[in-house]
């Protein structure tokens, strides 16, 4: 059976009700994997903070590389084994850093990903998180240039995929924190991780993928399901480790580079939460004239779909209709074959042609 390619996006930090929480997207992607064939997600769908999954039919993508891909700029080829490096935030406490460390010995030993070596920044990243973004997780670092620096040393070294480990700020808002932990809020430090993460990608062009470094807080006995897999281990970097472990090379098209393999033009589909479609990998796939199949999870933004006057645009219910979508577009069954009422096709018009 022929595969159809799909890209299937979860924003980050605008509170999906799947898809919001660590890893909680997670089976949703390994059924749109099984019924695709092949499912191109970034680290917010894969990381489960100690829990993640290797999959052979899911390229592990960070969202700015993903953009590019959709935009038809890069092209993603499968290897063995990446050879991962650590960059460490070197604001982070000595005990804290060692966890992470033995954390990622513990990876080698007992999972077999080569985790190579690491490098402290020169100077703090500097997170401060945006509390006043209406909702939507947010904020900025202060100095990105010592983080990009780190990347390139241990570029020079021949590492070929980056962790970042980030020391976030203490006085988090407890409140805000303890909503999201519950289920009921959004996750306060998503927006700023993407900033880190993508930093990389836009200047380092390697796969890489960020993994906060927090100090332990009290149990919360609250907790929701969808939280849980953030309150188990010290750090949250083995679900990074285990994405880069076979994450794709990035392949730029502009250097007519042949060893590919996955082209851009080989996508049939983007499925995306219903009311976040204005990202530039929905965009770019409009653009192209993919299948958007939007998904009914709910969502801060939740914005008017019927503004996207596209024909293309298919809006479902949960994401097992959208597997069964997929799999139908996969098998070239007519999805409309299979819906109700079932319209009789239509003479066609011709405009009178000139003479």
């Amino acid at each position: 059976m022929a595969k159809s390619p799909t890209i299937f996006i979860i924003p980050t930090g605008i509170g999906c009700e799947i898809g919001g929480f660590a890893g909680d997207a997670l089976p949703a992607a390994k059924l749109l994997a099984s019924a695709s064939g092949c499912l191109i997600t970034h680290p917010n769908v894969m990381n489960g903070g100690s829990l993640s999954e290797k999959n052979k039919d899911i390229f592990y993508v960070e969202g700015y590389s993903l953009d590019r891909f959709a935009k038809g700029e890069i092209g993603l080829k499968s290897v063995k084994q990446q050879k991962i490096g650590i960059i460490f935030d070197s604001s982070i406490e000595h005990e804290i850093l060692m966890r992470h460390l033995q954390v990622a010995d513990a990876c080698v030993a007992t999972l077999g990903i080569d985790v190579d070596s690491y490098v402290l920044t020169k100077k703090p990243i500097g997170i401060a998180i945006d509390s006043e973004s209406q909702g939507i997780s947010g904020g900025l670092i202060e100095n990105p240039d010592t983080l990009i620096e780190a990347g390139e040393s241990l570029i020079s070294k021949g590492i070929t995929a980056i962790a970042i480990v980030a020391k976030f700020p203490d006085n988090l808002d407890l409140i805000e924190t303890n909503l999201y932990r519950e289920g009921k809020g959004v996750d306060p430090i998503a927006g700023v991780e993407a900033v880190i993460s993508h930093l990389i990608s836009k200047f380092l062009k390697v796969p890489c993928a960020h993994a906060p470094a927090l100090s332990p807080i009290q149990l919360n006995e609250d907790l929701d399901p969808r939280a849980a897999s953030e309150e188990i281990g010290y750090t949250f970097l083995p679900s990074v480790l285990i994405g880069l472990s076979k994450a794709p090379d990035l392949i730029e098209l502009s250097d007519e580079n042949k060893n590919i393999t996955l082209h851009p033009s080989h996508i049939e589909s983007i499925v995306v939460p219903s009311g976040a479609l204005g990202g530039e990998a929905v965009l770019a796939g409009i653009e192209r004239g993919l299948n958007i199949i939007a998904v009914k999870n709910e969502n801060i933004l939740n914005l008017d779909n019927h503004n996207f006057n596209y024909p293309k645009l298919i809006e479902v219910n949960n994401y097992f209709e959208a597997a069964g979508l997929i799999l139908s577009i996969r098998e070239g069954i007519n999805p409309k074959s299979i819906q109700r009422p079932l319209k009789n096709i239509q003479e066609a018009t011709f405009k009178n042609r000139r003479s």
